[in-house]
């Protein structure tokens, strides 16, 4: 029996392949990996993804909890910056807590002195060419670049956190800018006893040059006496998951258009936020159309693709690589109905895990 339109597939086959990858470098090189929870935080395939990464790494209190309870393993807190309210459940949640700024480190320090403890390291370079995630854009407040600064708090810290790649395919990138981190928090790395370079490093994506990026990992592992962690968010769950859809109407306005049962600012906003366009498979044919959302968002579109026959009523649509950073910011922009989440079973089962209701329309406000 076919679902409901609109639901995120998850297929775990498919979530395997980056698994295998994940593991393969950790035991290449010898650094962990933590799933980035604020990019992929669906709990029901966690299963599966506890068998091949070391734990979690959080943006909040909601996200550390989640990570403590529904995956295990070790749990990182990270967050731009805590409230006195919040920070006391947080360190209960967490095994290692990295603070973003030196006056959260010493206005917590003491209330985390049970866990371990590290800061936040800004390079002031990226490999991200978006100036809205650019941790490294003019004026960021993401994390700390001083060194004469960051040297006077080591006594309170064991390591560092250090995030500027962002959808970084091109491993030449990554050890040139690593060099950089290397010339300009050389004396601190020396004293660390770990360091993460975050996430945002498309290892798992094709032909990424596995074996180099483990050497360059393990000969900075060594250099400096640290262990490494990685925090891959979307490489983990890369190609994973589609958003499947239906046609609902069809009309011509000097383009052919579908509508679908779906909506890029409801459940996609990442396009929406970067003016990116949807994937769909293969986009190729002789029928070409403009896929829309069905909000009131007049730029509420998929983008342009290529179909082997006309678009009806009826028809499904798949939305391809629609796991990172999705699922996360889904809302309820106009009532749309929320897609239902679904996974893709090893023995290619199909079961619905969760469905959203108006219930939960009407609970999310008040």
């Amino acid at each position: 029996m076919q679902l409901t339109t609109p639901y995120y597939l998850i297929d775990k086959a498919k979530l395997l392949r980056n698994m295998e990858k994940i593991a393969y470098v950790r035991e290449r090189s010898g650094a962990k990996a933590l799933l980035a929870l604020k990019c992929f935080a669906t709990w029901s395939v966690f299963d599966l993804m506890r068998d091949y990464m070391d734990g979690t790494t959080s943006s909040s209190l909601n996200e550390v909890r989640l990570g403590h309870e529904r995956f295990g393993k070790e749990t990182h807190a990270y967050s731009v910056a805590y409230a006195d309210y919040e920070i006391d459940e947080v360190v209960s949640h967490a095994d290692k807590i990295i603070f973003n700024s030196i006056g959260q480190l010493e206005r917590f320090a003491d209330k985390a002195a049970g866990i371990v403890r590290g800061l936040r390291l800004n390079p002031q370079v990226s490999s991200s060419s978006f100036d809205l995630a650019d941790p490294a854009r003019p004026f960021s407040r993401l994390g700390e670049w001083d060194v004469a600064k960051v040297e006077k708090v080591m006594d309170r810290i064991s390591g560092f956190m250090i995030h500027n790649n962002c959808e970084n395919s091109d491993f030449s990138l990554f050890d040139r800018m690593l060099g950089q981190i290397e010339e300009k928090f050389g004396p601190l790395l020396r004293q660390a006893e770990w360091v993460s370079l975050g996430g945002g490093i498309h290892f798992t994506g094709e032909n990424y040059p596995l074996d180099a990026f483990c050497n360059r990992l393990k000969d900075f592992s060594d250099k400096y006496g640290v262990q490494v962690y990685l925090e891959p968010g979307e490489a983990s769950i890369t190609k994973s998951t589609t958003l499947e859809t239906t046609v609902l109407d069809t009309l011509y306005n000097g383009k052919h258009l579908a509508i679908v049962d779906s909506s890029i600012e409801a459940h996609m906003l990442d396009l929406l936020i970067y003016r990116e366009s949807a994937k769909v498979s293969p986009n190729r044919g002789p029928h070409r159309y403009m896929v829309c959302g069905k909000s009131c968002l007049a730029g509420d579109i998929f983008g342009e693709f290529d179909f082997p026959n006309e678009l009806n009523v009826g028809d499904r649509i798949s939305i391809q690589d629609a796991a990172g950073y999705t699922m996360v910011k889904k809302n309820w922009f106009n009532g749309v109905k929320m897609p239902a989440i679904a996974i893709k079973e090893l023995d290619g089962s199909i079961r619905t895990v969760r469905e959203f209701t108006y219930a939960d329309y009407e609970q999310s406000l008040s």
